[in-house]
């Protein structure tokens, strides 16, 4: 008796301690707990405590501090963690419903459903504590030594450093530590310098993709907070956000249905299946981060976000990579493992020819005396020769093996991703960048590219009357009632009135927006109250392809039932059997009355207005929620005019493209007037050309031509108006089935089958749904044209540095090769040493494609042709040059290893040394015939290229280095002015004689194409 006493009085105690105004009474099953606890307590005295010890009959009353594993934080007392997420994620409508539905779980998160949370710093900083933050753990980045071991994992620098390191041990056995260290200690140094180099570059561009794709996931979401919608990052989502759904948004965390419509999600990225799902308030209440919205709109609350979300679990167990390898790449690889076989050919005929001459007694050393003497010569000396023939032929391979390529491509296209981000321009595959060069045709959407998308309301007609704002007053009561329920209940859209008294504020769509300040600011609607007498059953949400919006409604005070429809004009007008007048009399729409009415949405549109229609209808009270909503016998409320005006760049952007070749298409979801207006006013039309036939259809039109019809009709067509998304894909199909380079913009998410289809796809970053924008390759910041045709340009230019640097590289390689192939045959030697060679490698790979792939777009890239599916990469042009290059360095160089010391006056190192010093200028002077293949004057613009310069000079300084200062590193002997000067200006000669061979024609046609050599077809074909 007297334990249950103390037991009550300790449980009273301590409930009376955990009465504060946040925190409710303890449930039963809590002080059963306690309870529990106090027993357990008391029993220990009785058992282990002191026995002569009296217990007082007074109650003692003692604090408690009960460690319990997933303790709920004291903000959130009724709910924790672990049970949101699990209640989400195994879709628990049971434990839902013990909660008291999604009203329960907003209570317990502390968040009002209509007003959203506060929002003030304490409070996200509480629930980010309490539940995590919406950030998902990425794998960790690749560390700088990761590509250090990559390089080392290249086969040739391991045959090279196996071969440096046989010669240093062989080198210091023979000569000693002091001396015998340089052959293989040089050929070790120029190795890791160019791993370095290489390695630091990759790095380098690693970090700056890393930082690219952090911007791409930060996407923006509308929530509700205080009662204001607004956007934030979809990393500063918590748990109690209410969040605002429609088409095409990617759901941004675990959550629970509140309110909407029709809402279809797509949860293939989770489940795999491609069926979508319906959420709903009672059946499927349930929203998982990473899925697509499909259909409809809704508002969701947050229950789980970052890591503790379904998506974030499943992607903690995925490690991405992302070494994505581009088109270009690709060929490049395969050019360059051509190239590489016919080095590693050289470079074994140049072993097996030294070889044979040294054990033939063929070969001398530096003092003239024969190197191989049969059994009289050493076994070290024999096998340090053999080393040191091996290691020459294996850096044959190294010059040879045009490891830049690949390099020069991540190189422009890292560079032109960066600067393409500040052209508002960012890119999510790579291979976009160089594709968009090749272009042949842009398909454009036309609201929010071509025009601002900032729509205004500029004509209201009611009947076929226009109402002046002078007369919206004289509209009768029961008529504007009629329109504001078609404007403020038929919407996506939401107006706000802060309570200081300041303006509205409107969000939604631009024509939403722009509808809702019109009916709001001119028309006097309440939407607050709007919202809370009527109750909406039904809703039919706008989509591209019905263009337009139906709602069922009931009026709460009498129970009447409306049908309201809202979209385009004329589709809509289609539907209606009878109109309101002006005075608000309702009227029959016969033959002559639609005849009116259709001319006057014809003048609003030739006038570049996007006509809207809105029409009602009072249906009977058996009108069940399940059913159709009506869209027959309506009669016709009003029609507005929105006016959206061009982008003050887009017809200079529009005169850009045609210059440079490519075609434009606008295709677009308004009628043909509106668009065929837009087109002329862009300058895709022409004024006295627009009544062409054929240049402007109809998606509908369009869709039923035959195949041949389409084929042949598809290139002449510059607008297609009332377009649905199958319609722009059907036209994609075809342009590409003619062997167009097609690039697409949309913003949609039905565009994105067209998108993918495209070879470019181009999403919308401000208008453009997640669905859209995953669809694409390149997402336009700005939503500007001018900022597709700046794309076009950096395109360009990806593609020409590439050709530049190619043409540089091969020119080196032929050199290179030929040289020692033939030394080698006819002299048995090789006058490029491992290390010279590696150090011409370094110039070539490394600090040639930093110099040639920074050229940033020029003019004349805009004046060019669109190079297309077929055009060559390796182009007649680039032949010419390369091959007039290699046959002067093939003659001089060849002319200093037979005839240089007679020439000259010199020894065999010194002469050896002029080859190595003129060979390495010769690639410094034709550095710059390659920065402008076409063109004569290759010194155009070279002081914006800065880059270009300094890397020029530092070349030049190093080959200084390497000439008068380091000659047992790099086996040279220093020159004196004459011999300077003797190298500068044979190697100068590179200039006349690119100028000079700029004069001759080259045929059009591709030069291997005359040979019809197919092992080389992958150099052609795009």
């Amino acid at each position: 008796m007297a334990t249950s006493v103390l037991l009550q009085a300790n449980i009273s105690y301590v409930e009376s301690l955990l009465q504060r105004p946040t925190i409710n009474k303890l449930s039963q099953l809590n002080k059963n707990r306690w309870n529990m606890a106090f027993q357990v307590i008391y029993c220990s005295r009785a058992f282990f405590g002191p026995r002569k010890r009296k217990v007082s009959p007074k109650p003692s009353h003692t604090l408690l501090a009960i460690d319990v594993e997933n303790q709920q934080p004291t903000y959130f007392p009724s709910v924790d963690l672990a049970t949101l997420t699990h209640l989400v994620k195994e879709k628990e409508l049971n434990n839902l419903l013990k909660f008291e539905g999604v009203e329960g779980i907003a209570s317990s998160v502390k968040t009002d459903l209509n007003r959203g949370i506060t929002a003030d710093p304490e409070d996200i900083q509480r629930r980010q504590e309490a539940f995590g933050e919406n950030t998902f753990r990425k794998p960790p980045a690749k560390s700088f030594f990761h590509f250090v071991y990559e390089a080392f994992k290249d086969p040739t620098i391991l045959i090279l450093l196996v071969c440096a390191g046989l010669s240093l041990g062989f080198g210091m056995k023979e000569d000693g530590p002091k001396e015998g260290w340089y052959d293989g200690g040089s050929i070790f140094v120029a190795v890791f310098l160019v791993i370095s180099v290489s390695a630091i570059s990759n790095f380098r561009q690693s970090r700056q993709f890393d930082k690219l794709s952090k911007v791409s996931n930060n996407i923006q979401v509308e929530v509700v907070r205080n009662g204001r919608r607004q956007f934030i990052s979809v990393f500063e989502v918590v748990v109690g956000d209410v969040v605002c759904l429609k088409i095409g948004d990617q759901v941004p965390a675990d959550g629970l249905f509140i309110d909407g419509h029709s809402l279809t999600v797509d949860e293939s990225s989770m489940t795999g299946e491609s069926d979508y799902v319906q959420v709903g308030r009672t059946e499927n209440p349930f929203l998982f981060s990473g899925t697509k919205v499909a259909d409809g709109y809704a508002r969701m609350l947050v229950t789980s976000v970052g890591m503790n979300t379904t998506w974030g679990q499943m992607m903690s167990t995925i490690s991405i990579d992302s070494d994505e390898l581009t088109p270009l790449q690709e060929r490049l690889n395969k050019l360059t493992s051509s190239i590489g076989k016919v080095g590693l050919l050289v470079a074994f005929l140049v072993l097996v020819v030294l070889l044979i001459r040294y054990f033939t007694g063929n070969t001398k050393d530096g003092n003239g005396n024969i190197e191989f003497r049969g059994g009289e010569t050493k076994v070290d000396d024999v096998i340090n020769a053999v080393v040191g023939i091996v290691a020459a032929a294996v850096t044959i391979i190294v010059v040879a093996i045009p490891e830049g390529l690949p390099l020069a491509v991540t190189l422009t296209l890292a560079y032109s991703m960066k600067r393409m981000m500040a052209d508002q321009a960012m890119v999510r595959k790579l291979s976009a960048c160089e594709t968009m060069g090749s272009a042949t045709i842009i398909c454009t959407d036309k609201t929010g590219t071509l025009t601002m998308n900032k729509m205004k309301v500029t004509k209201f007609w009611v009947g076929q009357e226009s109402m002046e704002e002078i007369s919206y007053t004289s509209i009768s009561a029961s008529f504007l009632q009629l329109i504001h329920q078609g404007v403020g209940l038929n919407t996506t859209g939401s107006v706000f009135k802060p309570a200081s008294g300041s303006e509205f504020e409107f969000s939604g769509s631009p024509t939403e927006k722009a509808i809702l300040s019109f009916a709001v600011l001119k028309l006097d609607m309440d939407f607050e109250e709007l919202k809370q007498s009527y109750t909406l059953l039904k809703v039919e949400a706008f989509n591209s392809e019905k263009k337009r919006s139906g709602i069922l409604m009931k009026k709460n005070l009498d129970s009447t039932i409306h049908v309201h429809w809202k979209g385009a004009a004329e589709m809509i007008l289609a539907m209606c059997s009878n109109f309101y007048d002006s005075n608000g009399d309702k009227k029959i729409l016969d033959g002559t009355e639609r005849k009116k009415f259709n001319q006057l949405i014809q003048g609003m549109a030739a006038s570049s207005l996007r006509c809207i229609a809105f029409a009602q209808k009072e249906v009977s009270l058996d009108e069940k929620p399940h059913q159709k909503i009506e869209d027959d016998s309506l009669t016709l409320l009003g029609l507005v005019g929105l006016k959206d005006p061009c982008r003050p760049g887009a017809k200079k952007a529009v005169e850009d493209c045609q210059y440079a070749g490519v075609n434009i298409k606008m295709i677009t979801g308004d009628n043909v007037f509106t668009a065929r207006a837009i087109a002329t006013e862009c300058g895709i039309l022409k004024p006295n050309q627009d009544n062409n036939i054929g240049e402007v259809v109809e998606g509908e039109q369009f869709r039923n031509y035959t195949h041949e019809e389409r084929m042949e009709k598809v290139d002449k067509i510059r607008v297609m108006a009332r377009s649905s998304p199958f319609d722009k894909l059907l036209m994609v199909q075809c342009l590409k089935q003619k062997g167009h380079v097609v690039a697409v913009t949309g913003d949609g998410t039905n565009d994105a089958p067209a998108l993918k289809e495209a070879d470019i796809g181009l999403s919308m970053g401000i208008q453009g749904t997640e669905v859209a924008k995953e669809s694409s390759d390149i997402v336009i910041l700005d939503d500007n044209f001018a900022s597709v045709a700046t794309v076009l340009r950096w395109g360009r230019c990806v593609y020409n540095n590439i050709q530049k640097f190619i043409q540089f590289q091969l020119t080196v390689n032929v050199a290179a090769l030929t040289i020692n192939f033939v030394a080698a045959v006819s002299a048995g030697e090789v006058p490029l040493t491992a290390v010279q060679l590696l150090w011409v490698n370094l110039i070539m790979d490394t600090l040639g494609a930093l110099a040639l792939a920074t050229e940033k777009p020029t003019k004349e890239l805009m004046e060019k042709k669109p190079v297309g599916r077929s055009e060559p990469l390796i182009t007649n042009i680039m032949w010419r040059n390369l091959i007039a290059q290699s046959f002067y360095q093939i003659i001089v160089l060849l002319t200093f290893q037979f005839k240089g010391e007679e020439i000259f006056g010199v020894n065999e190192r010194v002469k050896d040394t002029l080859i190595f010093n003129t060979f390495v200028l010769c690639q410094v002077f034709n550095e710059f015939n390659a920065r402008k293949p076409e063109k004569k004057n290759i010194f155009e613009g070279i002081l914006k290229n800065k880059l270009f310069v300094g890397i020029i000079g530092v070349t030049i300084v190093l080959q200084v280095v390497m000439v008068e200062f380091l000659k047992k590193f790099a086996d040279t002997e220093r020159l004196n002015w004459g011999q300077w000067g003797a190298c500068i200006g044979l190697a100068s000669v590179s200039w006349p004689i690119g100028f000079l061979v700029k004069y001759i024609p080259v045929p059009e046609k591709p030069f291997f194409s005359f040979l019809n050599w197919q092992n080389l077809k992958f150099m052609y074909k795009r």
